[in-house]
């Protein structure tokens, strides 16, 4: 039996997006979003980051701080009673990549490689898992991918986390 996911991008949708973070002490967590995680785990999504690191790329923190972090935030999820259960994320960009880094490849946003790659692993019913993101690159990554709804949160954007934690 295939199992259903929620996929949150992180800059923007889980932090607030401050630009390259990759230290606790940067970490400011989006109102709701320990709330909706909660919501997703008890409703059984498979609740799974997909984030662009254009930072690694650029050589301003290395694999390993972006991995120490992401334990951390995992962590953090867990102090307040909800599971991040995957980490998919994309180190490369196509202009400020900096040596093997610098590339045009299938895991950054808009392209569905992360989408794609959890689908398989995690054996996902595309069609019943739901995106949230920020930017127009994550909803094009997930319809590219199958994911059956998304939702685009933000300043400027009627959707809210409530709302999307209301259509779990």
């Amino acid at each position: 039996m295939q199992s259903k996911a929620l996929f949150l991008d992180r800059d923007g949708v889980i932090n607030e997006d401050l630009g390259y973070v990759h230290r606790a002490e940067q970490c400011v967590f989006v109102d709701g979003i320990f709330e909706l995680v909660r919501s997703a785990n008890a409703a059984g999504y498979i609740v799974a980051v997909v984030t662009n690191q254009a930072g690694i790329a650029r050589g301003l923190y290395t694999d390993a701080q972006f991995h120490d972090f992401m334990r951390w935030m995992q962590g953090q999820f867990a102090l307040n009673g909800a599971s991040l259960d995957h980490v998919y994320y994309c180190p490369h960009h196509p202009q400020a990549g900096k040596g093997v880094l610098r590339q045009t490849c299938i895991c950054r946003k808009p392209e569905p490689g992360m989408l794609k790659h959890a689908c398989v692993e995690l054996n996902l019913d595309m069609k019943a898992s739901i995106l949230v993101g920020d930017k127009e690159s994550d909803i094009e990554a997930a319809r590219r991918a199958g994911v059956g709804r998304t939702f685009l949160i933000g300043e400027n954007d009627a959707v809210s986390l409530g709302t999307v934690q209301q259509a779990l």
